[in-house]
């Protein structure tokens, strides 16, 4: 039977800063969700297991067969689908056999089985493409698709899957849902996504403190979470009473000692005790003092390493905190207005045709839409990334874009570097103050950005977005919680809300969209697959 077996597992980064450490787990014929804040090494585990990193102590044994989705799909310009699936060669050799040109040799090698299979790989995520497809004529979330339709071509033993519903839109994710709903062989499935993780059979939590696992799905995980937190915390507050109890009779046992010694040293000092008594009352006191501290001491160490313990029980997790000051968007002033607008990348081939649009005030709309629907493509006019073919695009405000890579970050830099650039009428004091309270205290703001998982590289891009003096008036973010842990989209959603500008959002995430308080969506068409990426 397919297995994989994780022993004493340690991994750091470059820098020596320590991701894994002593890490024992087993998968089997299951399917396994991998949840923990962002940072903890839930990409890192799953790349180790894929052989794309090597551990620098422990061992991974695995009998099986692997089929891997990462988060990133590179595309090459002449790329098509079949060169993700790996199979251009047999592909081709397939077509040679079918026109009779082929080999002796070549015909013992043609897959006859392999234009169904992709077909069929296809059709589980929900696909329409052929294998000459171009991969640069499908937006982000169709190639995610096809990476994924990929990943399961040759009906693997295990599927380790990073985020596969990042990207995608409606029909895409339950497309996904529905395959792992319905996967027979092993999973193990990086993901912040609570209906995918619903599809689990084991859910296993990556912690500072190590990894813990959990039988049952994302509801299951959460009902046990709940009981051990309210019994950790019940035993620490226990523990912390005990201290306090022992420091207070440590400190009376203290003062009432005092008071006899002083007693005892003033009847002596009278001159009505013999010397020799009063020697040995002081020797004999000297002795109980030290008796008594050694007892009140070692009775203070026990009650600190119970504590300990029960603290150990509880992994410390801050909140993000987000205290936003006021943009002063007036609820009159226009933020933007789009004429009909027409737009692609070819000029033939439009991908956005007469589009009229407008915002005004603090108004949040959520721009939605199938992948390939130009979503992307409209945030990009806005901010001046692109320019229509026709018509015309006016933006009155100041505005900062927040797109799914993050680029406004220089992955070269440190987290604080880049927030002084991209604020720079705001202290080092005043930058240190806004990244501590997106979670990056201390020396956690000297991390250089190229290093950080995506999670935490959105979080400081969100940091130096928002963070500064003055927030932009007008907010646009594309996918915003693809790469958040579920307690940071809870803390996002509660900044968001607290937000006073204007905001425009394109998600996928009918609940995060909900939360932030949308008030009015713009729906975009679907587009057939071949036109360009948008």
């Amino acid at each position: 039977m397919s297995s994989i077996t994780i022993s004493r597992l340690a991994w750091s980064t470059p820098d020596g800063r320590r991701i894994l450490s002593d890490l024992d787990l087993g998968f089997g014929r299951e399917r396994v969700g991998l949840v923990g804040r962002n940072g903890v090494g839930k990409t890192t585990l799953l790349r180790i297991l894929a052989g794309d990193l090597q551990p620098q102590a422990g061992m991974v044994s695995a009998s099986g067969t692997l089929g891997v989705f990462r988060q990133s799909v590179q595309v090459g310009p002449h790329e098509t689908v079949a060169d993700l699936f790996g199979v251009t060669e047999a592909l081709a050799i397939l077509r040679r056999a079918e026109a009779g040109e082929a080999g002796i040799d070549e015909l013992a090698e043609a897959d006859w089985t392999l234009d169904e299979r992709i077909a069929v790989a296809l059709a589980k995520v929900g696909l329409v493409a052929r294998a000459d497809t171009p991969l640069a004529a499908l937006s982000g979330g169709q190639r995610t698709r096809a990476s994924l339709a990929a990943a399961i071509l040759d009906a693997p033993d295990f599927l380790l899957l990073d985020e596969p519903t990042n990207d995608l839109d409606r029909a895409g994710r339950d497309a996904v849902i529905g395959l792992l709903a319905n996967w027979k062989a092993g999973a193990i499935v990086v993901s912040h996504d609570r209906a995918l993780l619903e599809q689990m059979d084991a859910i296993v939590e990556m912690t500072s403190l190590g990894a813990t696992r959990y039988g049952g799905n994302w509801s299951w995980y959460r009902e046990r979470k709940a009981i051990e937190l309210a019994a950790a915390e019940h035993d620490l507050a226990l523990a912390e009473k005990r201290v306090a109890e022992v420091n207070r009779k440590t400190q009376l046992a203290v003062e009432r000692k005092d008071r006899r010694d002083a007693a005892g040293a003033r009847k002596g000092a009278r001159g009505d005790m013999p010397r020799i008594l009063a020697g040995a009352r002081k020797n004999a006191a000297e002795t109980s003092r030290g008796d008594g501290a050694r007892l009140a001491e070692r009775q203070r160490e026990q009650a600190l390493a119970a504590a300990a313990t029960a603290r150990a029980r509880i992994e410390t997790l801050q909140q993000l905190s987000l205290a936003l000051p006021p943009t002063g968007l007036a609820a009159s002033r226009t933020v933007l207005a789009l004429e009909e607008v027409t737009a692609g990348y070819e000029i033939d081939r439009p991908i956005l045709r007469d589009l009229s649009f407008a915002m005004v005030g603090p108004e949040r709309v959520a721009l939605v839409g199938p992948n390939g629907s130009g979503k992307t493509t409209l945030v990009k006019l806005i901010a001046g990334q692109m320019q229509p073919v026709g018509g015309s695009v006016s933006v009155g405000v100041d505005f900062a874009l927040l797109d799914q890579r993050v680029s406004i970050l220089d992955p070269e830099t440190s987290i604080l570097d880049n927030f002084m650039r991209l604020n720079p009428d705001s202290s080092e004091n005043a930058c240190r103050s806004t990244l501590a309270g997106f979670l990056f205290r201390a020396d956690a703001a000297l991390q250089i950005a190229g290093t950080l998982s995506g999670g935490q590289m959105l979080r400081a891009g969100l940091a130096c977005v928002l963070g500064g003096p003055r927030p932009p008036q007008l907010l646009i973010l594309d996918e915003p919680t693809n790469h958040l842990d579920i307690d940071s989209v809870l803390a996002i959603e509660a900044g968001l809300a607290a937000y006073d500008g204007a905001l425009l959002l394109v998600s996928h995430d009918e609940t995060f969209i909900a939360n932030v308080g949308v008030s009015r969506t713009l729906d975009l068409p679907a587009r057939p697959p071949a036109d360009p990426a948008s």
